[in-house]
């Protein structure tokens, strides 16, 4: 007779006991810092970090391509000539360099399936052996036709790594360094474009095919980087929670953290997150996405990421063959390209401090506030009568502070947003649409961008400052209304602050009154 009195009382032990281990383990995740962070969770930071290397393959692809356009022997190679000198034609041009948004468009909708069943591990492996295999079609290209081919299809797989490395950096992460590991993306992306200027700058005075064909042949360097440690990337503790595999979700979690976390407590919490959202039927399909609080969420992460487009990233690949037809010589050109781009990596490291110390949303708005006014300023400055040499270097040397800033602020802050909006069970696909809106758009920029500022076409120069500088208002005025503040919230806590429809201005503020979170 006393054994269903004991039933319940075991059941209610083991109740307190959970809630007891999520509050915990909450608790402890909220006292860490940074640093303190770092010391326990070596092996997740260099997992990440070892992931997000996809991203250096997807940025330097675009990058060769503009510097490429600016390279003496491959124009004299591939292109024609007009008023003395070799150019290609903007329909080439915007045909080659549609290859990477396409592929970002295509590949990043194909990604989020793979990903879902087979893991972001598997993934991420394949899409670099592909990867490999496609650079042989880029290197022995000796035509147009034939490397238009070699970038549509490079461009689907590279589409994959914008997708994998935001999400797997969000994955295996504690919340105390979350927000620098997901910005590291961006500065692979960063890193990739340097490289891509550098390479080109070594380059370009070579007069035959070497000097661009050994720019396509150090894509490989990449690929002999990543293979072999293929083999010893964890899986993300996340997926197998929603496959059922606990007991290889705490192996994975081991293998992550240093002996002094409890991992079972760290896996109480994520196993409680996949619950509440099943509760709050949050499915894992495209369509899903679109459905109840999720169109919220989705609607900031393809926001944030179109933002990067509407406010002028595009011209980054494009900074040697802008300074050129701004009236820099061909040296000077491309020292200028790879200073743009050194500046844009100091300012990726220097937004890892203020996203500690300020969050997400301040940092943003702020930094879209001052894309706007550079922007507008450069526009100002090409309207002088006759443009004289000072204005061609004030252009100049506020397209470096545009790209700092934007290093700073939206380009990092942008990928910690997108990981964070999302909810875990679409994580993967709501980036993937995020990925393909903002491939979508910089379609209409590679097709536009070259006849704004070919030669031959509406040579606008700086005034693409008005341009860019207007849509950047726009997106200003959105992401003030809709961007909230994520920083220092658990992925539950995210859950209930959406269910609740809190107003993004209220984000940072809000107490959450809930059992199990304090």
């Amino acid at each position: 007779m006393d054994k269903p009195n004991n039933n319940k009382t075991d059941a209610t032990i083991k109740a307190i006991q959970h809630d007891t281990d999520l509050s915990s383990a909450i608790a402890f995740e909220r006292s860490l810092t940074f640093l303190e962070a770092c010391k326990l969770y070596p092996a997740a930071i260099l997992w990440s970090a070892f992931v997000s290397m996809g991203v250096i393959m997807l940025a330097f692809d675009p990058q060769l391509l503009g510097n490429l356009y600016a390279m003496p022997q491959f124009r004299k190679d591939f292109g024609y000539l007009f008023e003395g000198d070799y150019i290609i034609s903007a329909p080439w041009q915007t045909g080659l360099s549609m290859g990477n948004p396409v592929g970002q468009v295509v590949g990043a909708l194909i990604a989020g399936y793979p990903m879902e069943r087979f893991g972001r591990k598997w993934t991420f492996g394949t899409c670099v052996v592909m990867t490999a295999c496609l650079i042989f079609i880029q290197f022995f290209a000796r035509s147009l036709p034939v490397l238009l081919v070699g970038e549509l299809l490079g461009g689907l797989v590279l589409g994959c790594y914008a997708v994998i490395a935001p999400a797997y950096s969000s994955e295996v992460c504690p919340m105390a360094i979350r927000g620098v590991l997901t910005s590291y993306v961006n500065l692979c992306f960063v890193i990739g474009q340097l490289l891509g200027n550098s390479v080109c700058a070594g380059t370009s005075k070579l007069g035959d095919h070497w000097a661009y064909s050994i720019p396509f042949a150090l894509q490989w360097f990449w690929c002999l980087v990543i293979l072999p440690g293929l083999v010893w990337v964890p899986e993300s503790p996340w997926w197998l929670v929603r496959k059922g595999r606990l007991d290889e979700a705490e192996m994975v979690l081991r293998r992550l953290a240093s002996e002094k976390v409890d991992v079972g407590k760290t896996l109480a919490v994520i196993v409680e997150t996949d619950r509440l959202e099943q509760e709050l039927e949050m499915g894992s399909t495209y369509w899903d996405c679109f459905r109840g609080v999720n169109h919220r969420r989705t609607e900031i992460s393809m926001g944030v990421y179109c933002t990067q487009v509407l406010s002028g990233i595009y011209l980054i690949n494009y900074g040697t063959y802008f300074f050129q037809l701004a009236g820099l010589d061909t040296d000077e050109a491309f020292n200028m390209g790879i200073g743009f781009l050194a500046v844009g990596f100091l300012g990726t490291i220097l937004s890892w401090p203020l996203l500690i110390r300020y969050g997400r949303r301040k940092i943003y708005n702020t930094g879209l506030l001052i894309l706007v006014i550079l922007q507008i300023i450069i526009g100002i400055l090409d309207c002088i009568p006759g443009r004289p040499g000072g204005v061609i270097w004030a252009e100049s040397s506020l397209m470096l502070a545009w790209n700092f800033f934007y290093d700073i602020s939206i380009g990092p802050v942008c990928f910690v947003i997108l990981s964070e909006a999302s909810a875990t069970r679409v994580r993967s696909k709501s980036i993937a649409l995020a990925t393909a809106a903002q491939g979508a758009l910089g379609c209409v920029m590679t097709v536009a961008i070259p006849y704004m500022i070919n030669p031959d076409q509406a040579n606008m120069q700086g005034k693409l400052g008005f341009f860019f500088g207007g849509l950047a208002a726009l997106c200003l005025m959105w992401s003030y209304l809709r961007v909230p503040e994520t920083s220092g919230r658990t992925y539950e806590e995210l859950d209930i602050l959406f269910e609740r429809k809190v107003g993004a201005r209220q984000f940072e503020g809000y107490v959450i009154e809930s059992e199990g979170v304090d």
